[in-house]
């Protein structure tokens, strides 16, 4: 968090083109007003405090800002570049024009609030990750210590897997009572169920406590996407949406790099979970800090009916394109353990190498997303990165690092634009339900494609083909797209939902 003010102070030569230059007020990250007496203040922006003068001493003009930012658990990550576009490093006054949004920011001109929301959210998705990366990342390990072959470990993933209809009441009472009540909850309690995995007596046991602990973990995942969508300005979605996937990405990464704990001994895994708690400090922040979103606040009709022919679009594809990504995924750790005979640390260090940089593509797809729309960025990019993870499953060595990479870097391109359909389509009094659906919809899709690559797996079938054979369901979700998914950039939840028409949209 950025605390105290900060003070950027740039001295420029006094001629006219440069004082044009500056006397402008700014309409980039934030935009300015002039005031009366040639102080220029906000008027649109993130800055709880913000302020810049204009002196000149004859010779050379001197601009100072002084401003402070405040979001929650990521301050640390904008503060350089938010001081260098404050400083307008890079801007020719001559040949630049200064009126641009930078890559890292939204495209919209976001609020103090909206800062606020989106780092106490994404710190609560780096903790909603955690807990739905742990089992995956954990349970080759607890399964080689019980015992467990290769049906009884995709049993146990779909198990855990199903325990979705756990999540689905907790989303529907968000309808009801608010969003912040019901995230306040499971951020306390999917840390706490999950990090019970640490006293399993056998893999039953540990399968039980991860069918609960995950799906509160999930129930907060998808009320997070909820509020990010109710919250954010209409250009800005997508781009929220990709935040919180980059911040999920990174307590994904920090069960995998807590993985290595596996390798300290014989039950060395229950040491992972014990790391659970970390979390436990967010939530006591959300419990403080996090507001109900604005447009859960205004009248609307609770539980509306829902729109079945959206529900059953939106469902298949959630199914389609999981058959293929949970198996893909849950599989990945066993392969390069059986196949490539990796240990604990390889796995962490390949995870983390070719995972974290990937979410780089997550914010690249958000932007596009939000300026040039999500059906063909879906179209494009879904069709390559399957294809390149299929190339990771088939070949070893470089090639195989290399295609990991670039089938997570460009399947985070795609992914803004697809998640982000499931909180727009729906009105917000059953939002949470709609959203609670669809999730369990993709996990019904995940459980069919993790029961096949199982079985064919115990039938002596190779990782390349069947995870060749379930990349299928990517190409139904790219023919559903094209054909039924309506463009929604730039258009207000309102607008894409009649039944909250009389509802005045969100500022931005």
């Amino acid at each position: 968090m950025l605390g105290a003010g900060r003070t950027v102070t740039r001295v420029w030569p006094d001629r006219q083109s440069v004082r044009e230059f500056i006397d402008r007020p700014r309409d980039d990250l934030v935009g300015e007003k002039r005031s009366g007496d040639g102080t220029y203040r906000q008027l649109n922006g993130p800055f709880t405090q913000y302020q810049r003068t204009v002196t000149s001493d004859g010779e050379q003009l001197t601009e100072r800002t002084t401003y402070r930012l405040n979001i929650p658990w990521f301050g640390w990550l904008f503060a350089f570049p938010v001081r260098m576009l404050i400083g307008r490093h890079g801007f020719d006054p001559v040949h630049r024009h200064p009126h641009k949004t930078p890559w890292w920011a939204p495209p919209d001109q976001i609020s103090p609030r909206h800062a606020l929301v989106l780092g106490l959210l994404a710190a609560a998705s780096m903790s909603s990750a955690f807990t739905n990366t742990l089992f995956t990342q954990t349970s080759q390990f607890a399964s080689e210590d019980f015992g467990i072959g290769d049906v009884g470990y995709g049993v146990a993933q779909s198990i855990v897997r199903a325990g979705v209809v756990i999540a689905l009441p907790f989303v529907i009472l968000a309808d009801r009572i608010g969003r912040k009540r019901v995230i306040r909850v499971v951020a306390w309690a999917a840390p706490i169920v999950t990090a019970t995995g640490a006293l399993a007596p056998n893999f039953p046991t540990l399968v039980a406590t991860q069918a609960v602990g995950r799906p509160l973990g999930l129930a907060l995942d998808i009320l997070i996407a909820v509020m990010v969508a109710e919250e954010m300005p209409r250009n800005s979605r997508a781009y929220a949406v990709s935040v919180m996937a980059m911040a999920s990405g990174l307590g994904a990464g920090i069960a995998v790099m807590a993985l290595p704990l596996a390798d300290l001994g014989e039950n060395g895994w229950r040491l992972v979970y014990v790391v659970t708690l970390i979390w436990l400090v967010v939530a006591v922040d959300i419990s403080r800090r996090l507001p109900e979103t604005v447009r859960y606040q205004r009248p609307h009709k609770i539980a509306p009916q829902l729109d079945r022919r959206r529900l059953a679009i939106l469902g298949a594809v959630a199914v389609f394109a999981n058959f293929f990504v949970a198996p893909a995924s849950a599989f990945q750790n066993r392969y390069l353990r059986e196949v490539r005979g990796f240990d604990a640390g390889m796995i962490s260090l390949f995870t983390l190498t070719t995972a974290t940089p990937a979410a780089l593509g997550l914010i690249l797809g958000g932007r596009i997303a939000d300026f040039r729309g999500r059906r063909r960025l879906i179209a494009i990019a879904i069709p390559v990165a399957t294809s390149l993870v299929l190339v990771s499953y088939l070949f070893g060595g470089v090639s195989m690092w290399l295609s990991a990479f670039g089938g997570g870097f460009i399947g985070g391109i795609a992914y803004p634009a697809l998640a982000v359909y499931r909180a727009e389509l729906f009105p917000t009094g059953n939002r949470g339900r709609a959203a609670g659906l669809l999730t369990a919809s993709a996990l019904l899709g995940g459980i069919g494609g993790l029961l096949l690559v199982g079985q064919l797996l115990n039938r002596g079938q190779s990782y390349g083909q069947v995870i060749g054979l379930v990349a299928i369901g990517q190409i139904v979700v790219v023919l559903i797209v094209l054909t039924r998914f309506p463009e929604t950039a730039h258009r207000e939840l309102e607008e894409l939902n009649p039944e909250d028409s009389a509802i005045p949209p969100a500022s931005g």
